[in-house]
């Protein structure tokens, strides 16, 4: 799947806020690289595990999961020999923990019968090493009990505070005027007695520090000096004795390596399992159907970014015969959305994740989702705009296949509206080709007769509200749209003599039709501007590519017909629907005229006076329709083809 797919279509914004749901943050970055999986072996279990992840949410609550803050860095530094400090070590206790309560909270969801409970089974027990750690470090030190040594180095350390501090305070009461404050304060790890500058000779003792403005001088006296020496080896001692054991913890850990990161590898599944979890419920997503059968099912889908109460759902089918849908309607009605929604849940359908769909919708996999949708929100169309739809439309064709998704919006758009409509038609009759899904946006007449004159195409329409001039949102399959610019302009209070010009414009001096609505009746304008649009029409006939109208088509003509391009003979006029029946292989069927293209006109074939039935009977049926014409005889029988019209 491509990136800008992704983009386009807001994926990469739908995995952002799967990741908030995560705890660790190896699991938000597995989250956020998600992406649709290509066999649907994995999908569909993937999809079970979302499934499941809800169904032990809801039935027995919040798992305890575990952020596992710096773990990997931990072991990263304890496979480097570093000594692990107590902040650390007290880290891996913390998950020792989270994995006991996500152990007990397993075994407590294996009554709902569901496989990701069985996860517990994978946790390490580790509990030697958490009772290890937990007897050496307490409040963030290494514990007094950890080792003999270091309860007796210890309490000799107290013991000398103690008598340090007695001295001290002795020699305060003693010389109290000469003191500049009644305490005893420390300075360089040292115990000293703040004297004031004029009597520091009067105390034997060291000059360790002075204050700021050098009115006080801090001394050690010299009684406790010895003490003090005795209290820094002691100290060393004590240092020495506890990076002793730090490192034997250390050496634990690392002998436990492996069983942590298993438990990590557990604890991240579970975290990226119960996010997918999570977030269905949010959404109030369910589980779909997914496989390899080429069609999509749509019901009450709901574009999962926009507000659940504000978001109209959406019914839309494709597959089986049907392969593309071409949606029209007017502006801002919500085709674009519509678009997008097909897109956005097949990726996240094929991701695994619980779609805001209802029940009854089913996907299929896709080898990639391809799309061309652009804001729609350009005050002006210029080349630069179209050269960006025809680059990514060349690159949606390199990369397609039979198993491609691919989402066309405004398809033909950013260029003149002939040959914009000619590339669109020619782009959806390739896609039709190739076999692959697709979705496109229009609003060419042409491309929505295109599609109803074309096998595996179907038109649809956005539902809008003509009292209201209010979008309705809603897809109806089946039909095609209408842009209703000019009865919206009219509705809005657009000049009248405007839209008199504006619909001859666009329809010449036909009534309104159904794209001006039924009550806008406008009269013809006049002769000179009918004659001049007649002239300019005369004047592009040459130029256009279009076939050629179903009545100048005569019964003999020689035709190709699309887009099978295989030679046929008319063989009935058309109707009054423009629809001819024409001879194919000595198979009568009946085509829209547009889906023919003249290649010799019968009056080069055959002289004025041919008789056709030559070609389209059987010299039996000739010969019966022959005695018929002459008298009835009830035992003469004329055959017909299965299906042929008469």
């Amino acid at each position: 799947m491509s990136k800008k797919s992704n983009s386009t279509l807001e994926f990469n914004i739908i995995l952002e806020r799967l990741s908030e749901f995560a705890l660790s943050e190896n699991a938000k970055n597995k989250l956020l690289s998600l992406k649709p999986f290509l066999s649907e072996r994995i999908c569909q279990a993937k999809m079970v595990e979302t499934t499941e992840a809800v169904q032990v949410i809801t039935g027995i609550g919040s798992p305890p999961l575990a952020s596992m803050k710096e773990i990997a860095q931990i072991l990263e530094l304890t496979e480097k020999g570093s000594m692990l400090i107590p902040e650390q070590l007290i880290n891996i206790t913390d998950f020792i923990s989270a994995c006991k309560r996500m152990k007990s909270y397993l075994k407590r969801a294996q009554t709902l019968g569901v496989e990701l409970a069985f996860y517990g089974g994978s946790f390490n027990d580790l509990t030697l090493l958490f009772e290890e750690i937990d007897r050496s470090i307490r409040n963030g030190i290494v514990d007094d009990n950890a080792t003999s040594d270091l309860c007796r180095i210890r309490r000799k350390i107290e013991h000398l505070n103690t008598s340090i501090k007695t001295k001290m305070e002795s020699i305060q009461r003693s010389k109290k005027e000469w003191l500049d404050d009644g305490y005893i304060t420390t300075r360089n790890g040292r115990f000293v007695l703040p004297v004031k500058k004029e009597y520091k000779n009067k105390i034997e003792g060291t000059l360790i520090d002075t204050s700021n403005t050098g009115n006080t001088c801090f001394i050690e006296p010299a009684s406790v000096r010895k003490l003090q020496e005795s209290l820094s080896i002691l100290q060393i001692e004590e240092d020495n004795e506890a990076r002793k054991i730090l490192y034997v913890l250390t050496a634990f850990v690392e002998e436990h390596i492996s069983e942590l990161k298993i438990n990590m590898d557990c604890m991240e599944s579970l975290d990226v399992a119960f996010a997918k979890g999570k977030m269905a419920i949010h959404m109030d997503a369910i589980p779909v159907t997914i496989g390899t059968k080429r069609k999509i099912v749509i019901k009450q889908g709901r574009h999962p970014l926009l507000s659940k109460e504000l978001c109209v759902p959406l019914d839309f089918e494709i597959g089986g015969e049907i392969t593309g849908v071409v949606v029209t309607g007017p502006n801002m009605g919500g085709k674009t959305v519509a678009l997008k929604t097909v897109g956005l849940l097949s990726l996240m359908a094929q991701s695994g994740l619980h779609v805001p769909v209802a029940e009854g919708s089913s996907f299929c996999m896709h080898s990639n989702v391809l799309c061309d949708i652009g804001d729609g929100q350009s005050i002006t169309e210029n080349l630069s705009t179209f050269s960006a739809h025809i680059k990514n439309i060349i690159s949606i064709l390199e990369n397609l296949s039979n198993e491609s998704l691919v989402l066309l919006d405004e398809l033909g758009s950013g260029t003149d509206p002939t040959e914009g409509m000619g590339l669109a038609v020619c782009i959806l009759n390739e896609l039709k080709e190739k076999g692959c899904l697709f979705v496109a946006t229009t609003h060419y007449p042409e491309i929505k007769d295109f599609a109803m004159s074309t096998d595996g195409l179907i038109n649809a329409r956005m539902e809008f509200d003509r009292d209201n001039l209010k979008a309705l949102y809603k897809l109806q399959i089946g039909e095609a749209g209408e842009s209703c610019a000019l009865y919206i302009a009219r509705r809005l209070g657009f000049p009248e003599h405007m839209l008199k010009r504006a619909h001859f414009e666009a329809y010449g001096n036909k009534r309104a039709t159904k794209q001006t609505n039924s009550d806008m009746i406008f009269p013809d304008v006049t002769m000179p501007v009918e004659q001049k649009r007649t002239e300019r029409i005369q004047k592009e006939i040459p130029k256009r590519t279009q076939p050629l109208r179903s009545e100048e088509f005569n019964v003999g003509d020689s035709v190709m017909v699309y887009p099978q391009q295989e030679i046929g003979i008319v063989y009935k006029k058309s109707n009054d629907k423009g629809e001819l029946v024409v001879q194919i292989k000595g198979k009568k069927q009946m085509l829209n005229h547009k889906k023919i293209k003249l290649i010799i006109a019968a009056s080069e074939l055959y002289p004025a006076d041919y008789d056709f039935s030559i070609i389209f009977d059987t010299a039996d049926n000739r010969k019966a329709k022959h005695d018929m014409a002459r008298k009835f005889d009830p035992n003469i029988v004329v055959k017909y083809e299965d299906g042929e019209i008469l």
